[in-house]
């Protein structure tokens, strides 16, 4: 069931409102699923159902994405402001440290979580922040074209090219290794996303110098990487077990950088074997 909250959150000015849409669903301990940038809480649909049967799962729109409004002038869209957030949102919805799964920016949002001892586990899917500076720059430079296209293709056009295999390969490949497999209606909502998401721009910058370097120790870390994905390669998946050693590493043969659409039943697998 979709619904918003609105809260506080520190500033140097004052606490100010912040809204968050979400949708949950299901039973057991609390699950937060958290997005990439540029995407929208339905990138999780392919698993939502399934981790449902054993958790009461709480898929959000990360600020300024989906159908979240945009942070209030005086909040930046940065690590530190995106963790207080949703550690208010945990809180307005009286969420106990729950488990968490993020992909790609979640997936550091998610790390980031568990550093700060606010979540109970944390499986990071693609989580960024594990790049070299090359690997950045072409991430970030994919991302940026990602955006501009999308922002320019007419609704028309993208919903012609939606309904068959090879149109949606042209607009997702980038991120699902089975482009195939994404129903029509979610690409063409997910393009919109992409183009229409207020943060995007904001966001990016502020992960210009971002670097995960520190180890969230005391509790249950899972990094997950796809074979296949294209945007953050998998050699970074080695640089995230070396900073936190104690983490679990996994393969997802076949997947790309968003594997739920890939192989649901491997990744809700993973995030449920991560949260127990």
């Amino acid at each position: 069931m979709s619904a918003t909250v609105s809260f506080k959150v520190p500033s140097p000015r004052g606490p100010l409102p912040v809204t968050v849409d979400y949708a949950r669903v299901g039973s057991g301990e609390p699950l937060l699923l958290l997005h990439g940038i540029g995407h929208h809480r339905q990138a999780w649909d392919p698993v939502v159902d399934i981790l449902a049967t054993e958790r009461d799962v709480i898929a959000v729109d990360l600020p300024g994405f989906g159908a979240s409004p945009g942070l209030p002038d005086g909040l930046a869209y940065d690590l530190v402001t995106t963790t207080a957030v949703f550690g208010a949102f945990c809180e307005a919805l009286e969420l106990d440290r729950p488990h968490v799964a993020g992909n790609s920016l979640g997936g550091l949002l998610a790390l980031e979580l568990g550093r700060e001892k606010l979540v109970r586990s944390v499986t990071a899917l693609s989580p960024a922040g594990f790049w070299s500076e090359a690997e950045r720059r072409y991430a970030f430079g994919v991302l940026l074209a990602m955006r501009r296209i999308s922002q320019r293709l007419p609704l028309g056009l993208v919903e012609q090219l939606s309904r068959s295999a090879a149109g949606r390969t042209v607009l997702t490949s980038t991120i699902y290794a089975r482009p195939g497999r994404r129903s029509p209606e979610a690409v063409v909502a997910e393009t919109l996303a992409l183009a229409q998401a207020t943060g995007f721009d904001a966001t990016l910058r502020s992960g210009i110098a971002l670097q995960f370097r520190d180890d969230v120790p005391g509790l249950p870390v899972t990094v997950a990487w796809g074979t296949r994905d294209m945007l953050l390669v998998r050699r970074q998946g080695v640089r995230a077990k070396q900073i936190i050693p104690r983490a679990r590493l996994v393969r997802l043969p076949g997947c790309g950088h968003c594997p739920m659409n890939d192989d649901p039943a491997l990744v809700a697998r993973v995030i449920l074997d991560g949260s127990r």
